[in-house]
């Protein structure tokens, strides 16, 4: 747990003060302001709650992308699933950098994006995310794990996707985690809804995403313990893993690269409630240019090719 960010959290929340907080896939980088102190360069959508401009016009850009090397990628896979067939981890989230020429500012693609969830951090990064985090409201916390992702031209891809048994696996895992997680921080807990499918526009394609809802009561002070709700069910179950401290020792011992803020989390508290996001769909701007972060669940019923497939397919702007 991150002590400081979590105490900060709780005297902002305690005071009852609206703020925006954003927080690292290691717990370890986090800022938190005040909204009505909010520095500029920090732009923001949660569904309905934003900063953003309303004159901002959008230009025409272009981009390429130069995907990671397969035959590593394919080797990481294979590791994974020898930590498995070992018993060090179940469903383990494996990620890796794309990287990318881009023609424009972040700023242009978080006007550009279409997203129920984003944020353009400081020109520093910029993610467009499908996957709420956790939220808040009327003393009930809830999650959504988001597992299972199929391009929705394919015929019955619905019928697919939801008898598809790595999948299947996937989601019952996660959801099983995140449901611990919540019973961490609150009482009966309960899953609400159970594999339901949505649609996202992931560029030019529409896909069908499986998701979950998870629900648990908290007591009515909440609010003065917001950071230590946060920072108890941080990293998130659905990029990092089961179980949780284990899989993250192998993420970083795999991976072999920083996530930094992707697979972190952004929200917003308004004095009443909270939401939240996890930061997938994730663009970064470094010092040898841009980099797309993506990644994707492995499971014992895995296959590597599948996998790298999918990592690829995730590297995209969803464009309106």
């Amino acid at each position: 747990m991150n002590i400081e960010f979590a105490h900060k959290l709780n005297l902002l929340g305690g005071e009852r003060e609206p703020f925006f907080f954003v927080i690292d896939y290691a717990a370890k980088q986090f800022e938190a302001f005040p909204l009505n102190a909010l520095p500029n360069g920090i732009l923001y959508q949660l569904e309905a709650q934003n900063n953003a401009l309303k004159n901002f016009t959008c230009k025409a850009f272009s981009w390429q992308k130069t995907p990671p090397f397969k035959e590593h990628y394919l080797s990481q896979v294979d590791a994974v699933i020898e930590e498995i067939k070992a018993g060090n981890t179940y469903l383990l989230n494996l990620t890796a950098p794309t990287r990318v020429n881009l023609s424009c500012s972040l700023e242009n693609l978080f006007y550009t994006a279409n997203a129920p969830f984003k944020l353009c951090y400081h020109e520093k990064f910029v993610c467009f995310s499908p996957e709420r985090f956790v939220q808040i409201a009327d003393n009930h916390i809830s999650t959504y794990p988001m597992k299972g992702t199929i391009d929705a031209s394919i015929p019955n891809a619905e019928h697919i996707i939801l008898n598809d048994e790595k999948e299947k696996a996937e989601h019952v895992m996660v959801v099983d985690l995140l449901r611990n997680d919540l019973s961490m921080v609150s009482r009966e807990v309960r899953v609400e809804r159970f594999r339901y499918v949505e649609k996202i526009q992931a560029g030019a394609k529409e896909l069908l995403q499986v998701s979950s809802k998870i629900t648990g009561k908290l007591d009515e002070n909440w609010h003065e313990n917001v950071g230590d709700i946060i920072a108890t069910l941080l990293p998130a179950g659905s990029i990092s893993g089961t179980p949780k401290r284990s899989s993250v020792e192998i993420i970083e011992r795999i991976e072999g690269y920083s996530r930094g803020f992707f697979t972190g989390i952004f929200g917003i508290y308004d004095g009443k409630s909270l939401d939240s996001a996890v930061m997938i769909r994730f663009l970064e701007k470094t010092k040898e240019g841009h980099v797309f972060k993506s990644g994707g669940g492995i499971t014992l019923l895995s296959e590597a090719q599948k996998e790298y497939d999918e990592l690829c397919d995730k590297v995209y702007i969803p464009v309106f």
